[in-house]
């Protein structure tokens, strides 16, 4: 992604301007999150799709604080749900509760009510819980008591997962990792990173006050509406599409993979390069951009063999070498 413009100036040239105006989200969640600008690129990408991210890392790489610096940086509404074993589908979606004075049952809406919702250590909780919010994601509504609720627009799902092997954890249903746009991996920082979280704190660094980190909107629901008319209108060409098409066809034939990436998925990765190739400042797709975000829009839709995981293979391996085999469109 381009550098964003960070002083006042800037900031009020990009006010008509929605691509300027989600590149200035770079700087202003760095002010909270140090070194992970692919995670907020995806994230961002993810809201001009309309999808939902899995944001998968172990505990205490910022997973948390980048979604509600996200969300500060455009003025999005946003709630947080602690997955744990014990937590039920109605403390996510909300229930019908009894109101005494009107003799009557009425709606509470749930934490999902929100535009943002960050759904934390998602895999913490049973597949009964997790399942809860399928049509959420898919739908964008609430049925309860046979009556469907609309969620507010936007709404994004941005849930947090520690690697599967840790203690407590139960592996997300294939059905719903499908409905996550992007699977992001949040890595541990680098030296030179690390020792810039550890200053800033030593400097008085609150990551529970985001205002006083000095985060302020840059952004907000209307340069989203802008930029999605804007990365629809983005052209495609026939020989993209078939690209595209080509890549998940040829992880269905992988000999390391039981399962390979379905027609959604080659629909998500078309999205996904879509709003790559708008963000980099171009109205049509290259070859680049799909290749740019074939690993996270694609690696949680596989599924490795038992024998093939025990040699050391990865999902993102089997599909680095796809892309390396597939002829690339000229």
């Amino acid at each position: 992604m381009m550098d964003p413009t960070t002083d006042n100036a800037g900031l009020t040239e990009a006010a008509g301007d929605p691509r300027a105006s989600l590149e200035a989200l770079r700087a202003e969640i760095a002010k909270a999150v140090v070194g992970q600008d692919p995670a907020v690129t995806g994230l961002v990408v993810a809201l001009l799709c309309r999808g939902h991210v899995l944001l998968e890392g172990v505990p205490g790489v910022a997973k948390t604080l980048l979604v509600r610096a996200l969300a500060s940086a455009l003025e999005l509404d946003t709630k947080r749900v602690q997955f744990t074993p014990d937590l039920m589908p109605s403390d996510v979606t909300g229930s019908l509760v009894y109101d005494t004075r009107s003799a009557e049952f009425s709606f509470q809406p749930g934490p999902v009510f929100t535009n943002l919702l960050l759904a934390d250590e998602i895999n913490r909780t049973p597949p009964k819980t997790q399942s809860s919010l399928l049509e959420a994601m898919e739908e964008r509504q609430v049925t309860v008591d046979g009556t469907p609720r609309p969620l507010p627009e936007p709404f994004l799902v941005a849930a947090t997962q520690n690697p599967v092997e840790y203690e407590g954890t139960y592996p997300l249903p294939e059905a719903q990792l499908d409905r996550f746009l992007l699977k992001l991996t949040i890595p541990l920082p680098s030296r030179e990173n690390e020792i810039d979280v550890l200053t800033r704190h030593a400097s008085g660094f609150d990551p529970r006050d985001l205002r006083a980190a000095g985060i302020r909107p840059v952004a907000g629901p209307a340069d989203l509406e802008a930029a999605r008319v804007a990365v629809a209108a983005t052209t495609v060409s026939p020989e993209i599409t078939a690209y595209v098409v080509d890549i998940c066809r040829a992880t269905r034939e992988s000999p390391s993979l039981t399962m390979g990436v379905s027609p959604r998925g080659a629909t998500a990765l078309l999205s996904t390069a879509r709003a790559w190739a708008w963000l980099t400042g171009r109205d049509y797709v290259i070859p680049d951009d799909v290749k740019a975000l074939a690993l996270p829009t694609l690696r949680h839709r596989v599924q490795l063999r038992p024998e093939a995981e025990m040699e050391g293979v990865t999902a993102d391996s089997v599909i680095n070498a796809v892309l390396a085999h597939v002829p690339v469109p000229r």
